[in-house]
């Protein structure tokens, strides 16, 4: 399992998240972030950061924003690491 940023991170890209990630797993799209759901270890430390939030368990995103789990997985595997 792992997390997935969601709609509301489209436009903004804080990296507030990122900062506090123990493990390398954000990615960063030319609109917003991605989670790669193979690096993402579940600690859940980047929910409370994100001033969006916009970052959710992939068992409890909002089904409008169903997805973005899927966005997550295909762009986190096609953009850099954010630095």
């Amino acid at each position: 399992m792992a997390h997935v940023v969601a709609e509301p991170c489209c436009d903004c890209k804080h990296t507030d998240c990122v900062v506090v990630c123990p493990v390398e797993c954000f990615h960063e799209g030319p609109r917003m972030l991605y989670i790669h759901p193979d690096e993402c270890i579940d600690c859940e430390a980047c929910v409370p950061e994100c001033p969006e939030e916009a970052i959710y368990h992939e068992d409890r995103l909002p089904a409008d924003w169903a997805p973005f789990r899927d966005l997550n997985a295909t762009m986190a595997r096609q953009t850099p690491l954010v630095s």
